[in-house]
């Protein structure tokens, strides 16, 4: 066989294997989206053609309505919940990624035996399921302290519980990515250590930032449990809290639910293409290092 035959097969099976490759990545990427196409088609048909066939495509239908997307607006009184999951989902958000920061950085330059204690019982931590506490964290909060139905105590759960799996990839990255030679130019520059880190580490923290940003946000903003026993008041229920106002006692309006949870979806998704770039950086950064 020539090398010119060579090549051409060779070349020929290179070009099926990308074909192939090619189309199971499209099924996989159509059995994932699968739910979130049929609940955007399903967001705008009326409750007659959902419960006669959830399945059929819109083409197929005669009751295609935007007022869905109107009532749900107005039912779940979407600015009041948007505004409650904004102040939760950022003040979470920020207070996660400046103390994780700050704690991964400190056990990685002070390497002592409390360091190291703390880093191994944070990591050990992550293996403990929030519905293993969160009877007695509601009993504590609730019962003694009556701190309830309010933002900056939701805020505080969301910090406490993130901060584990937040310092265990700000230490990664921290360690494989920062060379300490930096740190050391900027102390003879006559930088304080706090001056160091928030002037030379942090600002080179960008890519894991942004990729704790989009999971820690997209987290907070989704959370269902934590926020239905911490809030009770209507005025401080966050947007999938609101949700829940669309079911009845014994029946629920599917129209308007798939509405309401595509306004729920839509700021995050936003986020996530803004950021997509540096969160796909941050991951990867941090496996190699």
């Amino acid at each position: 066989m020539s090398k010119k035959t060579h090549n051409a097969i060779g070349g020929t099976r290179k070009q099926f294997t990308r074909i192939v490759t090619m189309a199971v990545l499209i099924l996989v990427f159509l059995a994932f989206m699968f739910p979130f196409i049929m609940v955007l088609i399903n967001s705008l048909k009326v409750k007659r053609d959902i419960i006669k066939d959830p399945f059929s495509w819109l083409f197929t239908v005669k009751g295609l309505s935007f007022d869905n997307f109107v009532s749900a607006f107005v039912q779940m009184d979407f600015l009041n919940a948007f505004k409650n999951s904004l102040l939760v989902t950022g003040g979470a958000t920020i207070l996660v990624t400046i103390l994780a920061s700050m704690t991964a950085y400190y056990i990685v330059r002070h390497r002592n035996k409390i360091s190291t204690l703390t880093f191994s019982l944070m990591v050990a931590s992550m293996i403990i399921p929030f519905q293993a506490i969160m009877i007695p964290l509601v009993s504590i909060y609730g019962g003694w302290l009556n701190i309830l139905n309010h933002r900056i105590t939701l805020i505080v759960l969301h910090t406490g519980f993130s901060m584990s799996m937040s310092v265990f990839m700000f230490h990664g990255f921290i360690r494989g990515s920062i060379p300490i030679a930096l740190e050391e130019a900027a102390c003879l520059d006559g930088c304080s250590s706090t001056q160091t880190f928030f002037r030379v580490v942090f600002p080179l923290l960008k890519p894991i930032i942004s990729t704790l940003v989009i999971l820690n946000a997209l987290a907070f903003w989704n959370d269902y449990l934590l926020p239905s026993l911490v809030l009770s008041d209507k005025k401080l229920l966050t947007l999938p809290l609101s949700t829940y106002s669309f079911y009845g006692t014994y029946s629920a309006d599917y129209g308007t639910i798939m509405a309401g949870l595509l306004l729920c979806v839509i700021p995050i998704l936003v986020l996530y293409v803004i950021l997509q770039k540096q969160i796909i950086k941050g991951v990867i950064s941090g496996a190699v290092k």
